[in-house]
């Protein structure tokens, strides 16, 4: 389970501190030397909150203000040409488990960790994260296009229709108009989303609510926010969108190039 930093107000923050130094004040008398080291400490941690407080927040700004400029700069991009998304942002986070083994298959099958889709899809993209960055979130990717030679290679491992597209009728990934995403904080922490990526299991589905009030919170958030960007979800896996106006992009095995 990850562990969500909580930032405390700033105003709340400088209250405490107010009634710290009062409270000191009116002690004073009774105060002995002993106490000292013990109250400068407390100033200390509740200085050193407010830093943190204040770095987070300038730190989110900025991360907000780059943003809308590299959404500016999208305008002219082709809504189907297809773009590698870390070249477009710095603020998503890539864990690309079909380049390692740590997936289903056992098998990496992509030769190495790019997420590719089409600029439509990218800018679709973009928006979604600057929502998300104004909550204190970021996207974090674990699929993006998929080139129509590896979805057959994966259904020759995996001959599974529940899980795995057949190639006769091909995915939406095979089309750069479909992501797998979960959310983590500003700094990279994933966000409880109640199971991992690519869990077969009921608790998957986007229908079970026997989770924690948080752990339903947080896939509420990523499918209203989505959803809000034109992409829907399917049933059974939380972490897949499909972005719908991609639908009529033709399936492609355009391959990317590894450094």
């Amino acid at each position: 389970m990850s562990t969500k930093i909580i930032y405390i107000p700033i105003w709340l923050l400088l209250m405490v501190m107010c009634v710290v130094l009062i409270f000191s004040c009116t002690q004073k008398k009774e105060t002995s030397i002993n106490d000292t080291p013990l109250f400068t400490e407390q100033l200390k941690t509740i200085e050193a909150r407010i830093k943190t407080q204040l770095s987070y927040e300038q730190r989110k700004k900025d991360s907000l203000q780059k943003i809308e400029q590299q959404l500016a700069m999208l305008q002219e991009l082709d809504d189907t040409a297809f773009v590698n998304i870390k070249t477009l942002s710095d603020y998503f986070t890539l864990d690309m488990r079909y380049a390692t083994t740590a997936n289903f298959l056992k098998e990496a099958v992509y030769p190495c960790a790019k997420c590719y889709v089409r600029g439509s899809v990218a800018k679709a993209l973009l928006k979604a994260n600057e929502d998300f960055m104004k909550k204190g979130y970021r996207i974090k990717f674990f699929d993006c296009y998929r080139p129509y030679s590896v979805q057959k290679k994966m259904w020759k491992i995996f001959p599974n229709p529940g899980y795995v597209a057949d190639p006769r009728g091909g995915s939406i990934h095979n089309k750069g108009a479909a992501v797998d995403i979960t959310l983590t904080d500003m700094d990279g922490n994933e966000i409880d989303m109640g199971t991992a990526f690519d869990y077969f299991g009921k608790e998957a589905h986007h229908s079970y609510k026997k989770l924690a009030d948080e752990v339903i919170a947080h896939r509420v958030l990523l499918r209203e926010t989505m959803e809000k960007h034109g992409f829907k979800t399917i049933r059974t896996e939380w972490w897949h969108y499909n972005y719908q106006a991609g639908r009529a992009f033709k399936i492609s095995d355009f391959r990317w190039e590894c450094e």
